[in-house]
């Protein structure tokens, strides 16, 4: 007698027939599992969300008032007819990856995902299943990270220099995930860090929660290069080179993204610097963490489906796109949060 397998692909999101929940859906559902509070993947009007604790406190902030819950890492409960799990993704703070099992049949949605260890998120964990659901934002061979350190080096270099010229470094970054890891990474003795209010509104929330961040100060309208000489100000990449930065003074402008890795892209991008450094799997990374997995099929979503697709079904796992909503690292959305 067959059922209905453990997830579906439906015009309204990721659906399990046996709980009757949705993961990240992109239609209002009357119960939504979020892995992260990236708005492609937390969206307001849900009946009822269920999330992390560590990512519930940011996704409130977003959305407002909603009904929600938190579950721990690895916490088992019971949905219907289906044990659900939440396993660290190791993409921003309380993100994760969704493990749903019916009947012995295990499924893995990973939502976003990075296999290296930040810093500031909870470290990947592989989680073993028989189908896995896989982002392929970077899917190309060509999209392989640096140690972080290096970055770090090449970030804390530009702003010194930029220091030592009189000049204000600008640099673009999401303001969920993205911006708190560059903070993490930055060296406080060269001047002071000054972030945008819609870094610094979340910067508090982390804050509020126990997470531990570097200090910073909110670039309101009285901050200026004469009050913060020597400043970093890190900023969504839709304030570079707008009216609100040009009280800064003489600057320069960096933008941090996996794209960069792109001749193309860091030609077509406004700026003086790009520095390549993503909160997305590499490719290394994505094919280590679905080896790990033990999976015996592969269901890829946004980014470079076809041709990971390809790659994955020409290495002998069995592999087919599914079309979704998720934007992973949009590099060209004025307002992306995305990353």
């Amino acid at each position: 007698m067959s059922r209905d397998p453990v997830l579906t692909f439906t015009p309204a999101g990721i659906y399990c027939p046996a709980g009757d929940f949705y993961i990240d859906p992109w239609r209002r559902v009357d119960r939504a599992l979020i892995t992260h509070g990236h708005s492609d993947h937390a969206r307001w009007g849900m009946g009822h969300y269920l999330a992390t604790h560590e990512a519930l406190p940011v996704i409130r902030h977003r959305l407002g008032d909603i009904s929600a819950e938190g579950i721990t890492y690895a916490e088992e409960r019971m949905i219907g007819g289906a044990k659900v799990s939440f396993h660290p993704a190791g993409h921003v703070p309380g993100s994760a990856q969704i493990r749903v099992e019916v009947a012995g049949e295990v499924w893995v949605a990973s939502g976003d995902y990075k296999v290296i260890d930040d810093g500031l998120s909870t470290p990947f964990e592989p989680v073993r299943c028989h189908h896995f659901i896989t982002e392929s934002t970077f899917g190309l061979p060509v999209f392989r990270w640096e140690p972080q350190s290096v970055i770090a080096a090449q970030i804390n270099d530009w702003w010194r220099t930029c220091a030592a010229q009189g000049k204000t470094a600008v640099l673009g970054a999401y303001s969920l995930g993205k911006a708190q890891r560059l903070m993490s990474m930055l060296d406080p003795s060269i001047g002071p860090v000054l972030c945008h209010a819609a870094i610094e509104s979340t910067n508090a929330v982390m804050r509020a929660q126990g997470i531990r961040l570097p200090d910073t100060v909110l670039a309101h309208k009285d901050i200026t290069a004469k009050t913060h000489p020597a400043a970093m100000v890190i900023a969504p990449p839709s304030a570079l080179g707008s009216t609100w930065t040009k009280r800064f003074g003489p600057q320069e402008t960096g933008f941090a993204s996996g794209w960069m890795a792109m001749r193309g892209v860091r030609r077509r991008r406004a700026g003086d610097r790009g520095f390549v450094i993503s909160d997305h799997a590499d490719w290394t990374g994505l094919l280590s963490a679905i080896k790990n997995t033990g999976a015996e099929n592969i269901y890829v979503t946004h980014g470079y489906t076809d041709n990971f697709t390809r790659y994955l079904n020409d290495s002998d796992w069995t592999a087919q796109v599914v079309p979704t909503q998720f934007e992973g690292e949009n590099l060209d959305s004025a307002g992306s949060e995305g990353e």
